[in-house]
């Protein structure tokens, strides 16, 4: 017998998700996988989850539930789900900051906080994948969030309405630590290749960045081409099972393959001239600093938002890789960080104490649209 569910389909950032009501899902959390991979239609050894809502990339493969508050200070809960592609996984283990984006807005929208009739919302979300707060401003007409606007972002074709994310104490979102292992800089072995130099850093989700150039890259590589590179592939899965290890997220290298979405993995290089998938070229002197990122295995076409806040936090502590290529005087206001979908402009706050670093918040702006609603068949 066919079941459905209650469901919208959205668009936050640079990526798209269905976006449950927890009240229209089963109570107990191992009871949804099942439903989340149906219709996302995973697993799928084509890749293309063509029996399902899912996109065959792990941008489009995402699964949102929204439901009442369970910490003080909070309008609502979002639980982030990561579904895999070919294989039967899907992954709570860290957040989806584009999707985020999305959540504020859906609130409003569906009624579950209260919001002016016209002017700005502020909804605060608490992502229960991270323990983390993050508020969302965005405009309201008419009771509804505004969806039509100026802004364009890298990687989304048009402009839409402005959605601000503030991402409140970033640091420790996956491990509990800024720096989880206490150091800025070390050194990864992995079996069979030289020992490569990586930061290991914790903001809105774990990253392991590494120098493209420790690994033979230039860094300015397409998402295209970087995936057909066999060697660095198999370097930068090894470097994220180590790095996983030594976060302390996974007990060992057999766990951490199991724990597919954190942490991220980050290939970084000094300012350099860089062409989008677009054609558009990226002049050296309009950037701070040069990302390629993995998520979930696959060569990310634009950047995870949280990866894009782990990295602009990254920049600015001291002796850490990305630190070290960041373009010297660097606004810490608007770091420019330049993808392979365009530049990302993101900024951080982040200081130096007695008790060592510390993320106060980092900002940046998403746009957001419903797509549709209506039923989801699982």
């Amino acid at each position: 017998m066919r079941r459905r569910f209650p469901a919208a389909f959205i668009r936050g950032g640079t990526s798209k998700a269905i976006v449950f009501h927890a009240r229209d899902l089963p109570p107990q959390r191992a009871d949804w996988d099942e439903i989340f991979l149906k219709a996302m239609g995973t697993p799928d050894r084509y890749g293309r989850q063509l029996d399902g809502m899912g996109g065959g990339v792990s941008s489009l493969s995402k699964v949102c539930v929204v439901g009442p508050p369970s910490v003080p200070g909070a309008d609502i809960d979002y639980t982030f789900a990561q579904v895999q592609v070919r294989e039967a996984v899907v992954d709570y283990s860290g957040n989806c900051g584009n999707m985020s984006s999305a959540m504020g807005p859906f609130a409003v929208d569906e009624g579950l906080v209260p919001a002016p009739r016209n002017g700005q919302a502020v909804v605060r979300i608490h992502n229960t994948n991270t323990r983390k707060i993050i508020a969302a401003r965005f405009e309201v007409r008419d009771g509804q969030s505004v969806e039509a606007g100026s802004l364009a972002i890298p990687g989304v074709d048009g402009t839409g309405a402005p959605v601000r994310l503030d991402f409140l104490s970033p640091g420790g979102a996956s491990t509990g630590k800024l720096l989880p292992t206490g150091q800025a800089a070390q050194t990864l072995e992995v079996p069979g290749f030289p020992g490569v130099t990586a930061s290991l850093v914790d903001a809105a989700n774990a990253c392991v960045f590494v120098a493209a150039r420790d690994i033979g890259l230039t860094g300015a590589e397409s998402p295209d081409e970087l995936g057909a590179n066999a060697q660095a592939m198999g370097w930068l899965a090894g470097l994220r099972l180590h790095g996983s290890v030594a976060m302390g997220i996974a007990a060992d290298l057999a766990a951490a393959a199991s724990v597919r979405m954190i942490p991220l993995i980050a290939l970084v290089s000094a300012p350099q001239r860089t062409t989008t998938l677009d054609g558009e070229v990226v002049e050296a002197d309009a950037v701070d600093l040069v990302v390629r990122m993995l998520s979930n295995g696959q060569p990310h076409r634009a950047l995870p938002l949280t990866g894009s806040l782990c990295t602009a936090v990254a920049m600015q502590i001291d002796g850490t890789v990305p630190a070290r290529l960041a373009r010297p005087g660097r606004d810490a206001s608007a770091l420019r960080i330049a993808m392979p979908s365009g530049v990302l402009t993101v900024a951080a706050d982040v200081r130096k104490g007695p008790a060592g670093w510390c993320a106060e918040h980092g900002s940046f702006y998403r746009t957001t649209r419903r797509l549709f609603d209506g039923h989801v068949y699982a």
